[in-house]
């Protein structure tokens, strides 16, 4: 989506690499957080991006970065001002904290926020203050950006807009309950899987919609309100011809469940490797032209 966002208005795009969430949150050290920002942004870069439009940063090196930078010092100077706008009471009721979390998490939603400002990034957008920011992200994020478009206008900025997206149900989920968990494998389909894994985890863990039986499916057919396979096939397959016909027929009995696993595992396999490929081609010379600080002068071209 966000590629997709870049090349059709041919607007500049910013990734942060969240590093201080994870640290807020989990308990990763700072040398982890670095090694797997790197990876993370290997991963991202491999989807296509222009270099000449897009900037990846990571709050850690950007806003911990050079004390003489000016970009650290304006996302710094932004971060302190939505601190002070946004009161102890109020973050507690948006987010939840209670006595029992550290003062880290109390301190991340100004961090979440700054990015939606073009102030805090003087390198890219000087004398820019109004430009609109466009958002596209999960909607567990809400949150943060409900409290950021609260803040904006008292700061002088524009509020943001988002885009928000869904979770991707589970493999082992009925329906839309429950999302993937990086603690359960077997719960969702990785860039990193194999051929092999792909086909395991569908064959065994994607919830199916079809029948108990192939007479009583042939009879009435499968629920595909609560059919993973389908449900994934409506993200990942780009014929929507094919989609609705794998629907029709799987809904009315005459297209079995092994099928439209296997359509899918064809599905996820090429799109995988794809992945795979384009990734190895990354070198870390790429990311760090990536995340260079550094001006876009044709980002508006």
């Amino acid at each position: 989506l966000c590629r997709y966002l870049q090349e059709a208005f041919k607007v500049p795009l910013v990734i942060w690499l969240a590093k201080k969430t994870k640290s807020a949150c989990e308990s990763l050290d700072p040398q982890q957080q670095e090694r797997l920002a790197r990876e993370n942004a290997k991963d991202i870069i491999a989807c296509g991006f222009d270099v000449t439009k897009t900037f990846i940063f990571s709050d850690f090196d950007y806003v911990g970065g050079n004390p003489l930078c000016v970009c650290c010092s304006a996302f710094y100077k932004n971060m302190v001002k939505v601190a002070k706008c946004v009161t102890l009471n109020k973050a507690m009721g948006i987010f939840g904290f209670s006595g029992e979390d550290h003062i880290g998490k109390l301190s991340f939603p100004p961090v979440q926020a700054v990015p939606s400002f073009p102030s805090s990034f003087p390198h890219l957008f000087p004398g820019k203050d109004k430009l609109r920011c466009l958002i596209p992200c999960a909607i567990d994020q809400d949150p943060y950006f409900r409290m950021t478009r609260d803040v904006a206008p008292r700061l002088g900025y524009s509020k943001p807009a988002l885009i928000e997206s869904s979770f991707f149900p589970a493999l082992q989920a009925s329906g839309e309950n429950g999302k993937m968990s990086a603690s359960d494998p077997n719960s969702a389909i990785y860039v990193t899987d194999t051929a092999k894994e792909i086909k395991n985890k569908i064959n065994r863990y994607a919830f199916s919609g079809g029948q108990d039986s192939i007479e009583k499916h042939r009879e009435i057919g499968a629920n595909l309100e609560v059919d993973i396979p389908v449900k994934y096939l409506s993200f990942f397959l780009e014929d929507d011809t094919e989609l609705e016909h794998i629907k029709k027929e799987y809904g009315e009995g005459r297209m079995l469940t092994g099928e439209v696993k296997k359509r899918l595992t064809e599905v996820l396999t090429e799109m995988v490797e794809r992945h795979r490929m384009a990734r190895a081609a990354v070198t870390d010379e790429m990311v760090d032209a990536f995340m260079a600080v550094r001006p876009l002068p044709s980002m508006f071209e």
